[in-house]
């Protein structure tokens, strides 16, 4: 039953009871508009109130329709709710949970709304591409206002009850019983008799200087989608609000929308939405996998990874104990955690009692001991494999039989780390990615012997900790980094044979990365990256090319942003990278050294090099089972490596563009180079024989 309808005296209280967030699906919405005109012709019934059972009043629309066949044998959401608003008695939206995209709009429909102090409501269809397509963009301007209307549908940004009381887009917010309270609204309403207040009919409130508040969402939000449609289109359509008819706005808005919905962009998008999800589930791990509760962590370094873990516990209200050696080393580390707390409050977006309270959650200690009664406890020291063996041999000894023993290793052998302890079935690497308090992926890592129990805690807890947990298994690098790693090397070879590392940023820029190889090089301390480099020197083949341009930058003491130069200088203070002629010749005598007379390069060889082969690396990784599924590794790539929004991930753009085309520009490349990462993966020419793609296999 997607509907339980009650009468309360002459109030109808409908409860929309869609598990789990009461979606606006093709049959929920034909069940809504037959069973809320039947009420509306009733004569017993002198007012209606619309709530959602079960955890919310409404996530919005079912988007999992929005790549079928189009029925027309039930009303469109726009239809529904313009069918509410027209209704001559009283229509009273009790929001609990959440209110959300077509279930915001649903309430906007309504009359009047009454929240509970818990909700939560928000039009954030920008965030999959998409724009309010159910009269969002024309009601909410005339209730809240343009300039609010405009944060809220830009930013995609849910509101609280409280703020949205403050902004008119509720007309109480209770503590007592809701619907109690929705009822009582109700009654008040129909018994004086007032015409319902539909938005339809009032104007967006004036406004001094239109013209700015629209100019600077433009630049805060438009301008910096470089090249998304869905803000532009948000835009566009909230104007629409000052200057056209209600009618007219409606009907431009559904076009806009259309047109949103309809483009790749957008199913780019709503792909990664589902992917997200799915990467979760872990095969083998259901609701009954025992697991523990992480009631108390450490994190033994206070380096600049372990303070970004330690404020990732203390924002989610997780004590945490940070050891280190060094009093120092602590000191600094918590000067360094007050300071990201600091800017937070200084950007309002924490007050200072907040900053407080997230910090009384973090203890420090100098004696390891200290950690024996966590729950879990994660290494973040030096990336080398004996200090963190030698670590783990102790961590073993000193805590309780059942803390996780976790480790931070960007690239290191988990099961390695795992066999120095005797619990090996309570280790499991969970490679937080830099910085850790404010990039969501968490890349988390099974060694051989790690149970479903310790993976069941560690995916549970990295959604406590606000983060996007992805399972994957031990190889070198794991997936991201194994990745990346294919896409550097391939963007070095393209600066011994004619590129500079401007050209390449610029072009991986354009494609919609946030920053190219070189920039981000320099961002991260190119120091880094020539440590594992200068690991792996002794097992690397000798037949394998390989281009020292970055190791001879270090050598020379350039490494990146934090000396002042790395593939690019920067003036004292400064992160504006600036091509550096000092940087071109040495590229230019390492082509010299080669023997390779420099060629023009371009943008296609760039993009094909380094995004292609990604993709080629996603398939051997899915090959060897290092993930189960091609979207966890969209998902990392997404939230561990900026991969562009609107491309969907690695393995998802590679299907839109078809894997011959990959296979073909690959094999060309592999023929004339012999780079063995060049060569097409097996997978690869499997699917391409069928005719397949890696979500179609």
């Amino acid at each position: 039953m997607l509907l339980e309808t009650e009468l309360r005296g002459a109030t109808a209280v409908v409860c929309l009871s869609n598990p789990p967030v009461n979606a606006l699906s093709s049959a929920m919405r034909g069940a809504m508009f037959d069973q809320l005109s039947e009420l509306d012709s009733r004569k017993d019934v002198a007012g209606i109130v619309v709530a959602g059972s079960g955890r919310c009043f409404c996530g919005g629309a079912d988007i999992r329709e929005f790549d079928r066949p189009a029925r027309h044998d039930e009303p469109l959401v726009p239809a529904l709710i313009n069918a509410i608003e027209r209704s001559n008695k009283p229509v009273i939206a009790a929001i609990h949970g959440v209110a959300l995209g077509g279930g915001c709009e649903l309430a906007l429909g309504c009359h009047y709304r009454i929240a509970a102090a818990d909700a939560r409501l928000g039009l954030p269809e920008i965030k999959l591409g998409l724009m309010p397509g159910a009269g969002g963009t024309q009601r909410l301007p005339r209730l809240v206002g343009l300039e609010a209307a405009l944060q809220m549908i830009l930013s995609g940004d849910a509101v609280s009850a409280a703020r949205a009381l403050d902004l008119g887009l509720v007309d109480q917010v209770v503590e007592a019983d809701l619907i109690d309270a929705a009822v009582a609204y109700a009654e008040a309403r129909a018994g004086g008799g007032e015409t319902p207040r539909r938005l339809s009919s009032l104007d967006v409130p004036p406004l001094k200087d239109v013209d700015s508040v629209i100019e600077a969402a433009s630049a805060r939000f438009v301008a910096r989608a470089r090249g998304l449609i869905a803000p532009g289109h948000c835009l566009e359509s909230i104007e629409n609000s000052l200057s056209m008819p209600f009618e007219s706005a409606l009907a431009r808005e559904r076009e806009l929308f259309i047109e949103c919905r309809e483009s790749e962009q957008s199913k780019a998008q709503r792909h990664l939405f589902f992917v997200e999800r799915e990467a979760a589930k872990v095969p083998g791990v259901s609701k009954k996998t025992p697991v523990v509760e992480v009631r108390r962590a450490a994190v033994v370094g206070c380096g600049t990874m372990g303070v970004g873990i330690a404020v990732c516990f203390a924002d989610a209200g997780i004590p945490v104990t940070v050891h280190d050696a060094s009093k120092a080393a602590l000191d600094t580390g918590f000067e360094r955690m007050r300071a990201i707390y600091q800017t937070a409050v200084t950007k309002s977006r924490l007050s200072k009692r907040e900053m407080e309270a997230r910090l009384s959650h973090v203890g420090r200690a100098e004696d390891l001991a200290a950690l024996a009664d966590a729950d879990i406890v994660i290494e973040a020291i030096v990336e080398e494999m004996d200090a963190k063996r030698a670590l783990f041999r102790t961590l073993d000894a000193l805590c309780k039989p059942e803390t996780i023993l976790a480790t931070n290793t960007s690239s290191l052998n988990v099961d390695a780390i795992a066999a120095a302890t005797k619990r090996p079935d309570r280790v499991i690497g969970t490679h937080f990615f830099s910085p850790a308090h404010v990039m969501k992926l968490m890349e988390n890592v099974r060694a051989d012997a790690t149970s479903l129990e310790t993976i069941a805690c560690v995916m549970r807890f990295s959604r406590k900790l606000n983060k996007v947990g992805v399972l994957v298994a031990v190889c070198d690098g794991f997936v991201g980094n194994r990745m990346y790693h294919n896409y550097t090397r391939q963007a070095a070879f393209l600066l011994e044979e004619g590129a500079l590392p401007q050209q390449v940023d610029q072009v991986i820029y354009d494609f919609g990365f946030p920053m190219g190889p070189f920039a981000v090089g320099d961002l991260a301390g190119l120091d880094v990256s020539w440590r594992i480099r200068k690991r792996r020197a002794a097992t690397r083949p000798s037949e394998e090319r390989y281009s020292p341009i970055a190791d001879r930058l270090c050598e020379r003491g350039r490494f990146g942003q934090k000396s002042g130069a790395g593939w690019y200088r920067y003036q004292p203070g400064g992160r504006k990278p600036e091509p550096d002629p000092a940087v071109d010749a040495l590229i230019v005598a390492r082509s010299e050294e080669m023997g390779l007379e420099r060629r023009t390069i371009d943008e296609k060889e760039i993009i094909e090099r380094c995004v292609y082969v990604l993709i080629n690396e996603g398939a051997r990784i899915l090959e060897e089972g290092i993930v189960s599924r091609p979207g966890d590794i969209d998902v990392i790539w997404r939230h561990g490596y900026g991969f562009p929004v609107h491309r969907g991930g690695p393995m998802f753009y590679a299907d839109h563009i078809g894997l011959k085309k990959i296979r073909d520009a690959l094999l060309c490349y592999y023929q004339r180079d012999g780079d063995a990462t060049l060569e097409p993966a097996p997978m690869i020419e499997e699917l391409v024989k069928k005719n397949a793609g890696f979500y179609s296999r």
